[in-house]
């Protein structure tokens, strides 16, 4: 059942019913109900009625909404399947073209250095595609994802998650696990670190905070305002939560990475 014909059975059905009754009424029951049994009579139909319908309604406007929900987390996951497919295809690629010319000029470490990039790059890729949030909640995803991330990575991790369900939208909470992800990756490929935290708590009913630090070798002021590193992708990403990217060096050595809201989550 769509909108349109909720709205005309809104607006037409309550109309119909009663108007009905009162033609019924005036038209063929005049002699046998009085006017003060019959304006009594109207008044519990018209309460009953609008129970009933006002209970169908709301009953089917949720199962609508639930159906929405489900479709829209489904597009938010498979539009990121695309990108990280994307992605791969195109980093695979340029790994290629390296390694090709690496090996035609003879130069066979820097080929063994291609096919290791290769490597940690499909890996990586394949992690990320069978950790995508699909079931469960945020913070149960997170918790499993950051234990194989850690597993995987051989690198510790502590982390702080306290976030209501539903407090993000199915499409918010992608882009939030995307920005996870990237940053992980980058932990795992550039910061050579051996200890990482990430935070990610709500301030109030709709702002929120996600920070991450790791204690690597940290990230330089170029690096931070080039596209390396899916910095570029980051942004957007944050740009999408309505939210600020916040890169600086950590004290002690390391790198942090915030992403403050400026609207907080889209309860639903």
């Amino acid at each position: 059942m769509t909108y349109r014909t909720l709205y005309w059975l809104t607006a037409l059905l309550p109309a119909i019913i009663i108007g009905g009754f009162e033609f019924i009424r005036h038209d063929f029951l005049l002699p046998y109900l009085s006017m003060e049994d019959g304006n009594v009579y109207i008044t519990i139909l018209t309460l009953v009625l609008s129970f009933l319908f006002a209970n169908w309604m709301f009953r089917t406007i949720e199962r609508m909404n639930a159906r929405l929900v489900e479709e829209q987390a489904r597009r938010a996951v498979y539009e990121e399947r695309e990108r990280l497919a994307r992605e791969l295809h195109d980093g695979i690629a340029q790994s290629l073209f390296f390694l090709n010319v690496k090996l035609k000029q003879g130069h066979l470490d820097d080929a063994r250095i291609a096919v290791s990039a290769i490597d940690n790059h499909v890996r990586q890729a394949i992690f990320n595609l069978r950790s995508l949030p699909e079931e469960g909640s945020l913070e149960q995803r997170l918790e499993n994802w950051l234990a194989q991330w850690s597993a995987l990575s051989g690198v510790d991790i502590v982390h702080e998650i306290q976030v209501s369900d539903n407090f993000f939208s199915p499409a918010q909470e992608v882009q939030v696990f995307g920005v996870i992800q990237e940053a992980f990756a980058n932990i795992r490929k550039h910061a050579q670190a051996r200890h990482t935290r990430i935070s990610l708590v709500t301030q109030d009913s709709r702002s929120w905070l996600l920070t991450i630090e790791d204690d690597g070798i940290g990230i330089s002021a170029d690096s931070k305002r080039s596209k390396k590193y899916g910095l570029s992708m980051m942004r957007e990403r944050a740009r999408q939560l309505d939210a600020i990217l916040e890169i600086k060096q950590r004290e002690g050595g390391g790198t942090v990475i915030s992403l403050i809201s400026q609207k907080g989550g889209e309860n639903r």
